[in-house]
Formats: C-alpha cells, structure tokens, sequence
C-alpha cells in the first residue's frame, strides 16, 4: 500500500510540475495561478496544497530538484587534461538536452534570472575549482566572463531547438574560450 501511494504521490508532483513548467513557456510566475496548474494536471486544488504552498514554491522545488540533480552530475566527472573539460561540457550539454523544455522554459524572458544565476555561480566555481590557474581575483573575472559567455551560447542553442549535438555545441564554446575573436567560424 505504501509502494502505491509513493507512486501516486510521485505522479502527482510530476505531473503538477510539468503543468507549472508549460505555463511558464507563455507567462511568468507572477501570472500563473494554482488554479490554472490544477486544471492543467487535472488536479484538485486540495491534492496541490498538500504537496506545495503555492505555484512559487512549486517552482523553487523544481529548481532545486535541478540544482541538486546538477551538482551531482558534475561532482562524477573529472577534469584533468583539456579533453576531459570538453567531453565534461559535452555531457553537461547532453544533460541540458534532456531536460531541454524545462532548461528552456526556467531560462527563457519569463523566468526569474535567479535560476541562472544560480547556475552561473554553479558553474563559475567549478571551472575555478578545475579549470584555471592563476590568481583568485584574475581567475573569479575570467570564470566570469567564460561562463556568462558559454549559457549565452546554451540559451541560444535551446532557443533553436538543439538543432546541432551537444558535441558540435561543446566545441564551439571550447573554441571560442580557446580562440576568442581570432577563432576561425565555417
């Protein structure tokens, strides 16, 4: 009986966040209603409060689910050499591909920027803590610059529907951090 209402209970916060994320490709949070989540995951309004408080905090779970579940995706990967950042950047890119409606969705112009900079700071501190050697002020700069660079290039490849891999995409962000403006484009 437990076994079942585990199930139950994971289907229904599965399919309220599926609901909320579809809302948030047409409107912000601040628009969005319960009840218009509910009617969406044919849900009773009763059922969602006892998972959630309101459609904000729907959010900030779905939010953190991703933040752990990134975290733990990075934390099983070694960067020692060059080819062990891009093929890093390469399975971080497969990984946002497989998420790609709600990576979308939480990075698009009705989203809070704190999701991404959220993940700004995630992925800052791990290519300073892998990536660069040089001093801490120069290195917080540069990781800056990189980064905000690389989830431009992210949001642009998800605004265009992934049409090229993870690895075409991996390469061109790794060219472009090794080339920069003398980085030769086909």
């Amino acid at each position: 009986m437990t076994e079942k209402l585990d199930r139950r209970k994971k289907y229904t916060r599965m399919v309220l966040k599926d609901s909320l994320i579809n809302l948030l490709q047409y409107k912000p949070i601040s628009s969005v209603t319960v009840k218009e989540i509910c009617e969406k995951a044919d849900i009773n309004r009763s059922t969602f409060y006892t998972h959630y408080q309101d459609q904000t905090d729907l959010l900030t779970q779905i939010e953190e689910e991703f933040m752990e579940d990134l975290h733990r995706y990075l934390d099983a990967f070694s960067v020692e050499s060059e080819d062990d950042a891009l093929k890093t950047l390469e399975k971080l890119l497969e990984y946002i591909k497989d998420r790609k409606n709600m990576c979308q969705t939480l990075l698009n112009k009705h989203s809070d920027t704190k999701f991404e900079n959220r993940i700004i700071i995630i992925a800052r501190q791990f290519v300073m803590d892998h990536k660069i050697n040089m001093r801490s002020e120069e290195a917080a700069y540069l990781s800056s610059f990189l980064i905000s660079g690389a989830m431009q290039v992210i949001k642009d490849w998800l605004t265009n529907n992934t049409q090229q891999t993870p690895k075409q995409i991996a390469e061109m962000i790794d060219m472009f951090i090794h080339k920069g403006v003398n980085a030769k484009i086909h």
